[in-house]
């Protein structure tokens, strides 16, 4: 009877969340859309020990599977850019065993990303930034080729922040912004540096910056993420590990951007 009742109860509550997320979903479909969405993907590991399991690969292998619903979600609300964060040069600094499991992870995804039925269906162009070079070869090829096979669509972009930091990015930014100039002396040369030198080099050059940056696992700091371009974006912090984040999650942080009053610092 215990059963009975609590499947009864699990039914009742999956029903009234799935009518929830309809009424949820019109809504918002009547108000403003990010154009650009931020993701950084926290709580793979936490959801694996939680789980019950020692190997914490097993938690990045859901989140990979995860990041496909959130694609649907993305393009159902026709959000055209999205910006996922998966690895940092500090994540390379774990255990030796960790990291490589995580990157056969991203190498797994990124050769599954190509022939995804929502890649393929809503036309993702994928491009990777950050310091590739600290990856695997195998990894690299994979990003290549999913890069390549990708190139042609141009309905939503999908970025990919793979070996990335933010002050690195900002860093390198400004030493080819300043590489580029012609100056009689140092003081010169550092008079002529602006804001948009450095802009003109990050790795996101060319694409709006994000509208709206959502955090899963309960973290409320950006470690890093998009530090430059986050200057006037909204932030939302989900208590959700990533693997777990549900649509009624993503749903509720697009309802918050809403309700947001964006002044841009005017």
């Amino acid at each position: 009877m215990a059963d009975i009742n609590y499947n009864v109860l699990a039914l009742i509550q999956k029903v009234l969340y799935y009518l929830y997320e309809r009424r949820l979903s019109r809504k918002i479909k009547k108000g403003f859309i990010p154009t650009h969405l931020g993701l950084i993907l926290d709580g793979n590991r936490r959801y694996a020990r939680e789980m019950g399991f020692d190997d914490v690969a097993v938690g990045h292998r859901e989140g990979a599977r995860r990041l496909d619903d959130v694609l649907q979600w993305c393009a159902e609300l026709n959000i055209r850019i999205v910006t996922v964060w998966v690895l940092s040069p500090d994540n390379c600094q774990r255990n030796r065993q960790e990291v490589e499991a995580l990157f056969d992870v991203i190498q797994d995804k990124m050769e599954d990303l190509p022939r995804n039925q929502v890649v393929v269906k809503n036309k993702f162009r994928i491009t990777a930034f950050g310091n590739l070079d600290i990856l695997p070869p195998g990894l690299r090829e994979a990003i290549r080729q999913c890069e390549e096979s990708t190139r042609g669509y141009d309905r939503h972009m999908l970025n990919i922040a793979v070996g990335y930091g933010g002050r690195e990015e900002i860093v390198e930014a400004a030493k080819k912004a300043l590489g580029e100039k012609k100056a009689s002396s140092v003081e010169e040369l550092i008079n002529s540096l602006t804001v948009d030198d450095i802009a003109n080099h990050l790795y996101t050059c060319g694409i709006p910056d994000p509208d709206l940056i959502i955090r899963t696992s309960g973290e409320v700091r950006l470690s890093g993420f998009l530090l430059w371009q986050s200057a006037y974006s909204e932030f939302y912090f989900c208590d959700a590990l990533w693997p777990l984040f549900r649509k009624v999650d993503f749903l509720r942080a697009i309802r918050s951007y809403q309700h947001r009053n964006r002044r841009f610092g005017k």
